[in-house]
């Protein structure tokens, strides 16, 4: 599976919570840092900053193009054999579903790399502020909702 920067850019589509998305490319995304530098794909001008309490998700993209008509396979039979297998529902109504190894309570987002590994998403880093409800498939853990 690539990571989204075999050619030395990392492309990264933020969705906002109020809706707004944008696309760009960073060199700076930490999770540790509550902002983030953006270089906005065909605006010149320096990079805009965006803040992770603004946002719903950072989705890291092999293209910016996608293809809007696909539909992402949730049932994990394409999935990764390691980490916990998760269901995000967001508040905005959108779901996905995927593995993440970095899921600790108390921590503002964790990553997800999506079950279908043949989507245009690498991974998501989800931020729990926008997230609805949580489901572990096939896990002992209970299901978090908010």
């Amino acid at each position: 599976m690539g990571t989204g920067t075999e050619d030395g850019i990392v492309r990264v589509v933020a969705h906002f919570t109020d809706g707004r998305i944008i696309k760009g490319t960073t060199h700076d995304f930490a999770v540790e840092h509550p902002t983030f530098h953006l270089k906005v794909v065909g605006e010149p001008g320096p990079p805009v900053k965006v803040q992770l309490a603004a946002l719903k998700a950072v989705f890291f993209v092999k293209t910016f193009e996608g293809k809007s008509e696909r539909l992402d396979d949730k049932s994990f039979e394409r999935a990764p054999n390691h980490g916990r297998r998760v269901r995000v529902r967001f508040k905005d109504g959108e779901e996905m579903a995927g593995i993440t190894v970095s899921f600790a309570p108390g921590r503002p987002g964790f990553f997800v790399i999506p079950a279908d590994a043949g989507g245009n998403n690498v991974r998501v880093y989800v931020l729990r502020s926008a997230v609805k409800s949580l489901e572990w498939v096939n896990s002992p853990t209970p299901s978090l909702t908010r």
